[in-house]
C-alpha cells in the first residue's frame, strides 16, 4: 500500500507540472492570435511598450497605405522580413493603445491553425463567419469571436461578382481555395 502512495504523490507534481507547463507554452507562444491578444501585444499595450513587448525586432514607423490612419508602425523579424503592421488609437500619442493590426507574417495563427497562409475553406469550417461585405476588389469576409476582417481577391470569385459591389456575397460562393489577402484584427477602444 505504501508503494503505491508513493507512486500517487509522485504523480501529483508530474500531472501539475504537465498542465502548468502546457498552460506556460500557449500564453508564450509570440506568434499566437487569440480575442485580445496576438503573440505578446494586447489589447492594453500602448505604444511605448512596442519596444519591450518586441525587444528582439525591429520597428519602423511610416505612412499608411492599407490602414486608415497617415501613421503605421510595422514590425519587422531579426531578418528584416515584414510580421505585422499597427495602427494606434490616436497617432503620435506614446500612451495610446493599438488598434488596428494587419497579420503579415504567416506564423502568426489561431489555437485553431489560421493564418495569412489559409484558404477560406479554413475559415468556415473553424469560425462562425459574421458577415461578408463586397467592395470594389474584395470580399471582405468578418469573423467577431476572432476581432478579424479577412479580404479575399474578387478574382477568385465567381466573374459575376467581380466589378460589381451592390450584389451580396454568400460563403457558399466563395471557392474553398481561396487565399486570404489580408488578414486584420480591429479591438475596440472599449
Amino acid at each position: 500500500m505504501l508503494l503505491k502512495f508513493n507512486h500517487f504523490i509522485w504523480l501529483i507534481p508530474a500531472m501539475s507540472c504537465m498542465i502548468h507547463c502546457t498552460k506556460n507554452a500557449k500564453e508564450a507562444d509570440p506568434f499566437l492570435i487569440a480575442p485580445h491578444q496576438i503573440g505578446l501585444l494586447t489589447n492594453t499595450s500602448t505604444v511605448q511598450e512596442l519596444a519591450t513587448i518586441f525587444a528582439n525586432d525591429s520597428i519602423a514607423k511610416g505612412s499608411s497605405q492599407l490602414l486608415s490612419s497617415t501613421k503605421e508602425i510595422t514590425i519587422y523579424d531579426t531578418q528584416a522580413h515584414k510580421l505585422l503592421i499597427l495602427e494606434a488609437t490616436t497617432p503620435d500619442d506614446p500612451n495610446s493603445t493599438i488598434q488596428n493590426i494587419q497579420i503579415i507574417d504567416a506564423r502568426y495563427h489561431t489555437a485553431s491553425g489560421l493564418s495569412v497562409a489559409s484558404h477560406f475553406k479554413d475559415i468556415k469550417e473553424q469560425y462562425s463567419i459574421s458577415k461578408i461585405a463586397n467592395t470594389l476588389s474584395t470580399a471582405v469576409v468578418f469573423v467577431d469571436s476572432i476581432q478579424a476582417s479577412i479580404t479575399i481577391d474578387k478574382k477568385e470569385l465567381p466573374i459575376t461578382y467581380r466589378n460589381n459591389t451592390h450584389t451580396a456575397i454568400e460563403a457558399t460562393q466563395i471557392p474553398d481555395t481561396a487565399s486570404i489577402k489580408h488578414f486584420l484584427i480591429s479591438w475596440d477602444k472599449n
